[in-house]
């Protein structure tokens, strides 16, 4: 019998799972601490009354600072941070739990260099009693410290045990090739979203613990390509749709709306759920119609207000307008694609005709890459020209996480394939260089010359690559360092040096047109609804193994 038939308990599945991890060093420790190793060691993570001579002791009896202990799980996790006490004088002390997702940020207090407890506490004070093991809530983080405040007295711990809270889910798309760095990069991208695919698909898992119509653009291309269908998308996608009248703006943002429409296209072109979309038609089509009528008569994108187009565009009109431009344009025709697959002709040729019609304007970008991208993937800007005027200068500068899969396809389109690349070594490689093992809510190259890593202790004077920069939302500590739409190059990388792209719903007929860039060799694998499809690439040649029910169409 099970516990609901048994008792009655109902509720709400959890979809995910958990699992204990141990820290892999400790970082630091403070005052009087003696037994800090046993911390790494794997051990039951069980407290008892007798027995244990393997624990870590603070002890604020005899020094002036409090003891304290700051830990390193080895990369980025969701979830939560449990301290097991074993023994202590007395019978309860206070003490304090920090998590960061950096050493910076998990040695300062809330209210320094914009530190937060925003969308997840990370800051906790808390207290135990002996032979007791206390969790934290669910936050993001790979730090910990823990930070005796009581004086006078000693605790004694069993175990800081960090739980990964995830769904446990089969990496099905993979990618190998003769560089390891941008294996790294991949595998990195594909491992950032993951962390975001809780209960929702979230942006952030420290802070941005929302669902954003807008930044799950990217994440729902790099799900595609990594993990194949998953719940977690249309449930995402739905709970913005249910919470935001046709006549708004989703997260009070006009153009989510439009990356909405997107998603959706993105989704029925990679999964084939037909009937998913139908459940959408009415939905869409209010959408459709609506936007289709935001063009003036020179061609010019109208959108009302909430015009955002990217964090570092936010106070440039002038680019915001050349962004929306050609998202709009992307956004109508994506969806003139949406209303043909369900018997909307009359619709999708009215998202054609406003489509064109922007194609009479061409807004200048100036040096934004984003909107020159955006722009160049809409058709308004011929991708060579965007590129030799403003995307290929400066490589890796002026790159925004948020757009950087579309940055990356507008070089691809250009026929700068190699360039592509370069431009992912320097901005993606940068941010491992400083320790990351998930990709950030935004990134400048610039700040990173003479920068102390994550993973490190700032020295006095030195340059805090956490804590010391940032901008708009993400100023300083406050910087979430891991937000799903900085995934980009996991779905590029399938794309274009695998040579993958849909061109049927469901996968059903794939494009396979691969382009080494520069490479010596690279191979690995991409879902589909009928089973992975398998591709290697040579300087001699390609292979491409698809399961049955897939077409592979070459180029």
């Amino acid at each position: 019998m099970k516990l609901n038939e048994k008792f009655g308990v109902y509720g709400i599945d959890d979809e995910r799972q958990r699992r204990v991890l141990f820290p892999t060093r400790v970082v630091l420790t403070k005052g009087s601490v003696r037994g800090s190793e046993h911390l790494t060691a794997y051990k039951p993570a069980q407290v008892a009354i007798y027995g244990y001579h393997d624990q870590c002791v603070l002890d604020n009896r005899n020094s002036g600072e409090n003891a304290a202990v700051l830990v390193d799980f080895g990369r980025e996790l969701h979830g939560t941070v449990t301290v097991s006490v074993w023994s202590m004088q007395g019978s309860y002390a206070n003490y304090t739990v920090r998590l960061g997702e950096s050493v910076s940020e998990a040695l300062t207090p809330v209210g320094e260099k914009n530190a937060t407890n925003d969308h997840a506490n990370r800051d906790m004070k808390t207290g135990s009693g002996p032979w007791s093991s206390n969790e934290t809530n669910e936050s993001g983080f790979r730090f910990a410290y823990v930070e005796l405040t009581t004086p006078g007295v000693f605790m004694e711990i069993r175990c800081i045990t960090a739980t990964l809270v995830f769904r446990d889910i089969e990496y099905r798309g993979s990618f190998a090739c003769s560089d390891p760095l941008l294996e790294r990069i991949y595998d990195t991208a594909a491992y950032t979203v993951h962390l975001n695919m809780q209960r929702y698909l979230w942006d952030g898992i420290k802070r941005d613990r929302l669902v954003w119509a807008g930044d799950m653009n990217t994440e729902v291309e790099t799900i595609l390509a990594v993990f194949g269908e998953n719940e977690v998308v249309p449930k995402s996608l739905d709970l913005v749709r249910d919470v935001t009248p046709t006549s708004d703006a989703m997260n009070g943002i006009s153009a989510y709306n439009l990356w909405w429409i997107l998603c959706h296209e993105a989704w029925y072109r990679g999964t084939g759920n037909y009937d998913y979309l139908a459940a959408q038609k009415d939905y869409i089509r209010a959408l459709l119609e609506r936007y289709a009528s935001y063009v003036d008569e020179n061609g010019s994108e109208t959108l009302p207000e909430g015009r955002f187009f990217d964090w570092p565009t936010a106070n440039d009109p002038a680019a915001t307008h050349a962004g929306l431009q050609g998202l709009l344009r992307m956004a109508l025709l994506g969806g003139a694609n949406i209303m043909t697959a369900l018997g909307e002709s009359e619709v999708a040729e009215t998202c054609v005709r406003s489509a064109d019609r922007l194609l009479a304007h061409v807004p200048a970008y100036g040096a934004w890459k984003q909107p020159a991208a955006i722009l160049a993937l809409s058709g308004i800007v011929d991708s060579k020209t965007a590129f030799d005027s403003c995307i290929g200068k400066g490589g890796a500068k002026g790159l925004s996480t948020f757009l950087g899969f579309y940055t990356l396809n507008a070089v691809a389109a250009a026929g700068e394939y190699e360039s592509a690349l370069g431009i992912m070594r320097d901005y993606w490689g940068r941010m491992l260089e400083l320790g990351a093992t998930t990709f950030w809510e935004d990134f400048n190259v610039d700040w990173a010359e003479g920068a102390t890593g994550i993973d490190k202790v700032v020295p006095a004077g030195g340059i805090d690559i956490h804590g010391d920069f940032g901008a708009h939302c993400y100023v300083k500590l406050r910087h979430s360092l891991c937000h799903g739409w900085a995934s980009g190059p996991a779905p590029y990388l399938a794309k274009t040096i695998l040579g993958l792209t849909p061109l049927k719903p469901g996968c059903r007929e794939m494009r396979f047109d691969p382009h080494l860039s520069g490479l010596d060799w690279a191979r690995g694998t991409y879902p589909t609804p009928f089973g992975d499809i398998e591709v290697e690439v040579t300087k001699n040649g390609a292979k491409c193994k698809a399961p049955d029910g897939v077409t592979i169409v070459g180029v």
